[in-house]
């Protein structure tokens, strides 16, 4: 699963630009330059997305190959958050507890974008589920 959304940056009148992400029609912000636009991106990104998480709220995938637009990734915790609830899928909190033979709470707790979870805790999460961690930098 791809983190990064798209997102369309437009010129404002008067100065700035306006950045909306287009499979979040509730999440937008501006810059005045596109360095800018593309930190308070990922700033809004993070945020929108942690509360649609706290909130149960399903999450669109990222549509992919959108012409013109930039693709903005929210902050890792965010990105952790996001991966760990699409690969569980179907499967519950406790059924991921069980396999990682810990609590409830603690299974919980990989999915929260307020927490770190360590690498470790990723990659156990990761084999519990049948997948496997992958690590990128841009």
């Amino acid at each position: 699963m791809q983190t990064s959304y798209p997102a369309r940056i437009t010129p404002q009148e008067g100065g700035g630009l306006l950045v909306e992400f287009i499979d979040l029609p509730d999440t937008f912000t501006e810059g005045t330059t596109l360095e800018e636009a593309l930190f308070n991106g990922s700033e809004v990104l993070s945020a929108m997305l942690g509360w649609h998480l706290d909130q149960g709220h399903t999450i669109a995938t990222p549509s992919q190959g959108v012409a013109d637009a930039h693709y903005i990734a929210p902050d890792a915790k965010t990105q952790s958050s996001l991966l760990l609830r699409h690969a569980r899928g179907d499967r519950s909190v406790a059924d991921l507890a069980r396999g990682l033979d810990t609590s409830w709470a603690a299974a919980q707790r990989l999915e929260d974008p307020h927490h770190w979870p360590s690498l470790k805790q990723l990659d156990r999460a990761a084999r519990v589920l049948g997948k496997r961690l992958v690590l990128s930098m841009e």
